[in-house]
């Protein structure tokens, strides 16, 4: 007697814990999900453009690329501060929380409950006639509604809760990288405009100090009225394009401001732009590569590991789905007696449901997740194909504006000893002063040219380290 006394408590301990222990084992084992393979590359296997020796974009951080002081001061207050930056680092914490809660359907939900019960029932409704007072006291773990995840069902949404976060992490690097360019891009334009006020505002005082020249030998009568004329001309095209340039660097400084979302210090800046600062060589290498080192290409491959995820979830549906709920725990009529030996109590429900008839909903299902399957792969192709274009864009923008450069430098050298004989005729009576007006409305057009020239070619190269990855992965980089 002694020996079943503690000998049936103890079979009661064992059996649901081997019986829970086991249904987590079978549990997830399998995966109705497609197997995945990359599409092929819908891109030719080399650029267009010729691809000079150089560094790796992927291997050079913003940092030492621009390395410009107040640029970098801008890049880092707008990855501190960007509204954009901030929504895509708060779409990672969604994706992540939304990935645990599909991770914690794989596992049972135990809890832990206790529970009393006493009440009394009067005579004229007892069985034996006489009032009775019962008690009734639990205590113990539960599980409730555990899916066992024979097919995968669960295991795939989870996969694919795990791509969307791995997608949604990669999209928030992929919205540093062109922030990043964008603030470079603003800046290298606001300082283009710098340089053309500067330019502007030198030619005005020169014309202004030729007026003042022209207008006293007018007084005396050693010129004409219509070179006295043309000489405010000359002084009216300069002011004209001085308060034009001055009105574009404005809402240029306004479009940065809002683009980096904090104060910034963009008062004028009168030193001539380095272009050594941005000009580093790089090298663009292989279509293949950009695979591994464009964020946006990477986020659209694991969006389409997701729909894959998805359609072996949608598989998984079509057959039966079997779920436990089970309790175990101890009870007793008595509170002093609820840890007794041989209180012990236990329960244990499968149930197993089969979908017989439902109106053709799991086949649309289905349908539904092979036909997004196939969007992600066209999208994921279209964004191969983009990224493509952009890197041979920028290599052939690198090529042919450094080309132009190079002609502007040469016809301003030109321009500049055109307008100085034109003068210097005009001085010595050899030509009309309609011959300066003209050498010096185009020189003042070649300097403004030259300057737009460069800035392009400074955009081209942070369109090109962009369009290759954006440089080396920092975690620390793109986050706020």
């Amino acid at each position: 007697m002694s020996k079943q006394v503690f000998d049936f408590p103890f079979r009661i301990r064992i059996r649901p814990a081997a019986m829970l222990a086991a249904a987590m084992a079978l549990a997830g084992c399998a995966s109705m999900a497609p197997s995945y393979t990359p599409p092929p590359l819908p891109v030719p296997a080399q650029y267009p453009e010729a691809d000079p020796a150089g560094a790796n974009a992927v291997d050079i951080g913003w940092r030492a690329y621009f390395a410009d002081p107040r640029l970098q001061q801008t890049i880092e207050l707008a990855l501190a501060n960007n509204r954009d930056i901030r929504i895509a680092a708060l779409r990672v914490e969604e994706a992540r929380a939304a990935y645990g809660l599909q991770r914690a359907d794989q596992f049972p939900t135990i809890g832990l409950g206790a529970s009393g019960n006493r009440s009394r029932v009067p005579g004229d409704l007892s069985i034996t006639g006489q009032p009775m007072t019962s008690a009734q006291y639990q205590a113990g773990l539960s599980v409730s509604a555990w899916e066992l995840d024979f097919w995968g069902r669960v295991r795939s949404l989870k996969d694919s809760a795990l791509q969307n976060l791995l997608a949604s992490d990669e999209a928030r690097r992929a919205v540093g990288v062109a922030l990043v360019a964008q603030v470079a891009n603003g800046f290298l334009v606001l300082r283009e405009l710098d340089e053309r006020v500067s330019l502007a505002r030198a030619t005005v005082d020169s014309r202004a100090e030729s007026l003042r020249i022209f207008t006293r030998r007018f007084e005396v009568g050693s010129i004409s009225k219509l070179d006295l004329t043309q000489v405010e001309t000359l002084l009216s095209q300069a002011l004209a394009l001085s308060a034009h340039l001055e009105q574009s660097r404005a809402a240029q400084a306004h479009a940065l401001t809002q683009l980096v979302g904090a104060s910034l210090d963009l008062t004028p800046d009168q030193r001539r732009f380095d272009d050594a600062s941005v000009l580093l060589p790089l090298h663009a290498g292989l279509p293949s590569s950009l695979l591994t080192q464009r964020p946006d290409l990477v986020a659209a491959e694991h969006q389409l590991r997701a729909a894959q995820a998805n359609i072996g979830a949608a598989r998984a549906a079509f057959f039966p789905r079997i779920s436990l709920t089970a309790s175990y725990g101890t009870a007793s009529a008595q509170l002093s007696g609820l840890f007794d030996s041989g209180s012990g109590a236990w329960s244990f429900s499968p149930q197993l449901a089969l979908p017989i008839f439902d109106a053709g909903r799991l086949r649309a299902n289905m349908d539904l997740a092979e036909v997004r399957r196939d969007v992600a792969v066209a999208n994921y192709e279209k964004s191969v194909q983009g990224a493509f274009r952009e890197v041979a864009d920028a290599l052939s923008n690198r090529r042919w504006l450094a080309l132009q450069v190079e002609i502007g430098k040469t016809t301003l050298a030109a321009q500049t000893e055109r307008a100085r004989l034109a003068k210097l005729r005009y001085d010595n009576g050899a030509a009309p002063y309609l011959e300066v007006l003209d050498a010096q409305r185009d020189l003042l057009t070649v300097e403004q040219q030259l300057v737009q020239t460069r800035r392009a070619l400074l955009s081209s190269q942070v369109s090109l380290y962009a369009a290759l990855g954006g440089g080396k992965p920092d975690a620390a980089t793109f986050t706020n």
